[in-house]
C-alpha cells in the first residue's frame, strides 16, 4: 500500500516557516507525514519536530517515515487545537513555527475506510480519530431532522441545494437507515440534474465536506486554535496554514488581519486608551496558490489557500 502523496505547496510552506536548524516547530497536522518530513529535514540535531494528529493509523505510517531524521521528535496523538496543552506537558512555552494543513489526507480519503470518499462504498463513520466520541456521519444523517440537515448543510457545506438533499435524505432513510458512502453519494447525485458537459466537482463534495466538519468540529478546533496561537510563538516565530475550502480560510484571513491591528480605539480619541498592540504581522497580503502545474501535478493541491504571520518583535 502507497499511502505516501507528495505533500502541497511545500516549497511555499518551508519558505513561509523559514526554519532555523536549531528551532523548535510544529506540524500541527502531521497526517502521513509529508509536510512534517519536509520541515524535519531542515533541522539539526538540536533543533525539534513537534509533531500532532488525531489519527492513530496515520501516526504509525508517519512515525515510520520520520524515523531517521537527525532532530529531536515528539509525535503525539492530540488535536492542534490542544497544542498549549502539548507543549505545556513538555515543558516548553513558546516555539519558532507552527504549521496547519487542514485538508483531508490522501491517506483517510483512500485507505481509511472511514467513508470519507464519495468514491468508495465504506461505512459513514467520517472522525478523523475513531476512538473519539459517538457521532458519525451515519448518526446525524439517520437522526436529525430535516430543518436541522438542512442547516448543516447550508453552513458547513455552503451547499444550495440543501433543502432538496436534507428531503432526499429523509425520504431515503424512511424505507432503510443511510449507512454507507455511495448511498450518500447516489442520493446526492440524484438531486442534481445530468450534466451536460465536463464535470469538475462531484455533486456530492459539499455534502460530505459538511458532515466532515460537522462530525469532527472542525471549526470549532480551528477558532480554539487560532485564540490561543500568538501567545504559543517566540518573537519573530511563524504560523503557516493550508486551507482548502472558503469557510476555514475565512476564519484564518480573519484572525490574521486581526492580530495586525494596533490601536482600536475611535479616530476622534486624542490619545489611545486601549493599549492594544500588533500581535503578528501577515508575510504577505494575498494568499499564495498552488502553480498550474502543481496543480496538474497534484489534484489536491487545486484548491489550497496558503496564508503565513509573523510575531512581532515586542
Amino acid at each position: 500500500m502507497n499511502c505516501l502523496h507528495e505533500p502541497v505547496l511545500v516549497k511555499e510552506v518551508l519558505r513561509a516557516l523559514a526554519i532555523r536548524p536549531e528551532g523548535i516547530y510544529v506540524d500541527g497536522t502531521l497526517g502521513t507525514g509529508g509536510h512534517g518530513l519536509a520541515m524535519g529535514q531542515r533541522l539539526g540535531p538540536e533543533g525539534m519536530l513537534i509533531a500532532l494528529d488525531v489519527d492513530p493509523t496515520a501516526i504509525q505510517v508517519a512515525k515510520e517515515r520520520l524515523k531517521d531524521l537527525v532532530c529531536r521528535r515528539e509525535i503525539t496523538k492530540a488535536s492542534y487545537a490542544n497544542l498549549d496543552e502539548v507543549l505545556l506537558g513538555l515543558g516548553i512555552t513558546k516555539v519558532d513555527g507552527v504549521f496547519l494543513d487542514l485538508g483531508m489526507s490522501s491517506f483517510q480519503l483512500d485507505y481509511s475506510g472511514r467513508g470519507f470518499s464519495f468514491l468508495r462504498d465504506e461505512p459513514l463513520d467520517m472522525r478523523m480519530d475513531p476512538d473519539e466520541g459517538d457521532i458519525t456521519a451515519a448518526y446525524l444523517l439517520n437522526t436529525l431532522g430535516q430543518q436541522e440537515l438542512e442547516d448543516l448543510l447550508r453552513r458547513y457545506g455552503e451547499e444550495r441545494k440543501a433543502k432538496r438533499i436534507s428531503k432526499a435524505i429523509i425520504q431515503a432513510r424512511s424505507r432503510a437507515p443511510i449507512e454507507t458512502s455511495s448511498q450518500l453519494a447516489s442520493l446526492v447525485r440524484s438531486v442534481y440534474p445530468k450534466p451536460r458537459g465536463p464535470v469538475y466537482r462531484h455533486p456530492a463534495t459539499r455534502t460530505f465536506q459538511a458532515l466532515r466538519i460537522a462530525v469532527n468540529r472542525e471549526l470549532d478546533n480551528l477558532k480554539t486554535f487560532l485564540e490561543k496561537v500568538p501567545g504559543l510563538l517566540k518573537p519573530g516565530g511563524r504560523v503557516v496554514i493550508l486551507s482548502y475550502h472558503s469557510l476555514e480560510d475565512r476564519m484564518v484571513k480573519q484572525a490574521m488581519v486581526s492580530w495586525e491591528k494596533g490601536c482600536i480605539c475611535p479616530p476622534d480619541f486624542p490619545q489611545c486608551v486601549c493599549g492594544r498592540s500588533p500581535l503578528l504581522k501577515r508575510l504577505y497580503k494575498k494568499a499564495k496558490r498552488p502553480s498550474q502545474a502543481e496543480m496538474e501535478e497534484n489534484p489536491r493541491a487545486r484548491s489550497a489557500i496558503l496564508r503565513a504571520a509573523e510575531r512581532v518583535i515586542s
